[in-house]
């Protein structure tokens, strides 16, 4: 069936870690005829949650697309990780989003999660829907979760569905627009318990209240005391939740698949299509252009995600927000300033992958090998080129050294953390020149755990994985001054280089700096920058505890030389051997990175936050209070932080982050450069 862009709606779940996303998809495909069968999480059947690692795992970790039918509309329902290290594909789905239903447990009730999703889409501006799941779980219970979502979220979270029993006992909801009761999940109408008729009739007076007060005519005839007919609710409601004055709570049970299709109702009728959304801007020859929604309008199209596909190779995921896009075409990369050729079109379920020959304005499609395109870019016509404001991804916070396994791995291991970076652009890799290690980077430990597995499984390359070395440097603190005389003679042409060095700290910062003071040719001019490349590999080696030494210049102001015996080697061995010599005596220390840190954590635990901090050596400079949370800035040493990921998260219970820069170099104190040394020397 063809779809218009006003009949394409393109909705995210969203919840915390283990709150029914997944199963709650597997019930909307089921409901609308997509399965003939529901899969379960437990079993590893469910067709959004189709990666090895997330059938072994039993999260789901990949953004996931299901396109769902349901009475005349196309829902594009994009399945996202709860769990916390996966917020990447949270903000990916987001972006691409015009409607959001949020899920909370009603056993569990409004949790860590639930409120960082919150955060995102109220940024965001998302309308959203509301979905209590879980109402057969023992201790579940509606109406405490409504006011834990009340309180958390504001009282414009309005229940517009009331459940029938709890627990083991669930079998139904009462929709409190039509007054009508509904059993099973085959939606039979029936009769309202008596016992709930008392709460029935005071929600449903609140929510007329709440859509009354923000549509003037309503609002005068709810004053004057006339009934509010059905239809005027509905459009009151529909107008409220696409403006986000209202919030939706819907109720059901996704493994009982009770209150599913009510659930894509309401979809339907209260969360906005792409040509709801208003405008989309996006930048063009002529500055920033407001793209109109229609077919014939230039092509501008976002890439959202990139997998590896072990079928069709490299899979490009894209939205299309203006025009309209065809199979086998050309189109233009705006963003890299390349064409780019499209193949064949697919709409994605899933893994599945169903050919399509186009994908107009407000739809979703894929598509392989594009040879020229990464995530973030944007594909238009070359005639009128546009580029859409890329994703904003969070910057990594947790970080390992990576070594192959074999040499095999080795060779092939560049390749693979390119592809790996490609796939996921919250991992970034970078090689630390101080310590020689592969750093791969992510939002927590199970995040770069899943990628080094990927990496296994996708590509062949195992890898070590290890706590990265803090990039420790070495200084000189005192003035000194050096001599080395290198005099050797075997036979035939003998060696001779003198040079006389001396060594000073500058600087915090400053660097290295190397000074010729030679004067009557004490040191011929030829052999000079020989002397410099042995201090230069001197000071690479180190002299303390073996980490490069920084911050001090380095005059050579005297030497002596031989006629026949004196080389480049000799004045680079003279050079080199001197400042050994003057590094030893001159008072050395080690200098460790201070970083710049940024948490933010509940008011509440700002105290525990601190006194941690305190105890890793930080300086607190400032703090600042903002939604109930406080910002704390301090400066810590690197070392202390190596793990703060996994220690905020467990004493905030998952309610902090925080973001992290280098500073600075800073001396590090006498004991602790005693410990470093003697750990060092039991190493080696």
């Amino acid at each position: 069936m063809q779809y218009s862009t006003g009949e394409i709606k393109n909705v995210c779940l969203l919840s915390h870690s283990g709150a029914g996303k997944t199963s709650l998809s597997e019930a909307m495909l089921f409901s609308s005829g997509m399965v003939t069968r529901l899969g379960k999480v437990d079993e590893g059947t469910t067709t959004s949650d189709y990666d090895p690692d997330e059938i072994k795992r039993k999260i789901s970790i990949n953004l996931s697309i299901l396109p769902i039918p349901w009475k005349g509309t196309k829902i594009n329902v994009l399945d996202t990780p709860g769990y916390a290290d996966f917020v990447g594909e949270v903000k990916t789905a987001l972006r691409v989003s015009d409607g959001a239903v949020i899920l909370v447990c009603a056993a569990s009730g409004v949790e860590v999660g639930t409120e960082f999703v919150w955060r995102y889409v109220k940024d965001e501006g998302t309308p959203r829907i509301i979905f209590v799941n879980k109402m057969d779980r023992e201790n579940a219970d509606f109406f405490k979760t409504v006011t834990q979502i009340q309180d958390n979220f504001g009282g414009n979270a309005v229940p517009i569905q009331l459940p029938i029993g709890s627990q083991a006992g669930f079998e139904g909801l009462v929709d409190l627009l039509s007054m009508k009761a509904y059993y099973g999940p085959e939606l039979r109408e029936g009769d309202i318990p008596p016992s709930l008729q008392g709460e029935v009739e005071g929600f449903r007076e609140k929510l007329v209240e709440a859509v009354c007060e923000l549509d003037d005519e309503l609002l005068a005839k709810y004053l004057e005391g006339e009934e509010i007919a059905e239809e005027d609710i509905h459009r009151g409601l529909e107008e409220a939740t696409m403006t986000g004055k209202v919030m939706p709570i819907l109720v059901g049970s996704a493994l009982q698949n009770i209150g599913t299709g009510q659930l894509l109702n309401a979809i339907c009728n209260y969360l906005p299509s792409p040509e709801d959304r208003g405008e989309i801007l996006a930048a063009g020859p002529s500055g920033e252009e407001s793209l109109p929604q229609g077919e014939g309008a230039p092509l501008a199209c976002l890439i959202f995600k990139t997998t590896a596909d072990p079928f069709v190779g490299k899979l490009t995921y894209f939205r299309v927000y203006s025009g309209s896009i065809s199979s086998n075409s050309q189109v233009y990369n705006a963003t890299r300033g390349k064409m780019e050729r499209v193949g064949q079109l697919f709409m994605m379920k899933g893994k599945a992958q169903e050919a399509v020959p186009r994908v107009i304005a407000g739809d979703i499609g894929a598509v392989a090998k594009l040879s020229e395109t990464a995530t973030g870019d944007s594909l238009s016509s070359p005639e009128h080129p546009l580029v859409l404001a890329p994703i904003q991804f969070p910057s990594p916070s947790f970080s390992i050294a990576i070594y192959p396994k074999t040499k095999a791995d080795l060779d092939k291991l560049g390749a693979t953390l390119s592809r790996t970076s490609d796939e996921d652009p919250t991992l970034t890799i970078h090689k630390e020149p101080d310590t020689r290690e592969t750093i791969l980077s992510g939002m927590g430990e199970v995040h770069v755990e899943v990628a080094c597995d990927r990496m296994q499984r996708k590509f062949g390359v195992e890898v070590l994985m290890t706590t990265p070395k803090v990039p420790y440097k070495e200084t000189i603190t005192s003035t000194v001054k050096a001599e080395y005389k290198h005099k050797k003679q075997s036979g035939g042409h003998g060696q001779y280089g003198h040079v006389f060095l001396e060594l000073e700290p500058v600087a915090r910062g400053a660097g290295y700096e190397f000074k010729d003071r030679i004067v009557g040719g004490a040191v011929p001019k030829n052999y000079i920058p020989a002397v410099e490349k042995g201090v230069l590999e001197a000071l690479v080696e180190g002299g303390l505890a073996g980490y490069p030494v920084v911050d001090v210049k380095i005059s050579l102001y005297d030497g002596s030389y031989h006629v026949v015996d004196s080389s480049d080697i000799s004045f680079k061995i003279a050079g080199a051997q001197a400042t050994k010599k003057g590094l030893s005596q001159g008072q050395p220390t080690l200098l460790e990175p201070i970083v710049n840190i940024q948490v933010t954590v509940p008011e509440g635990l700002t105290g525990d936050i601190i006194g941690d901090l305190n105890g890793k050596r930080a300086k607190v400079s400032g703090m600042s209070p903002q939604d109930g949370m406080n910002i704390i800035e301090a400066q810590v040493p690197l070392a202390g932080v190596l793990h703060y990921a996994i220690d905020l998260r467990s004493m905030t219970q998952g309610r902090g982050s925080y973001t992290m820069e280098f500073s600075h170099y800073e001396e590090v104190p006498p004991h602790i450069t005693q410990r470093l040394i003697a750990e060092l020397k039991k190493e080696g």
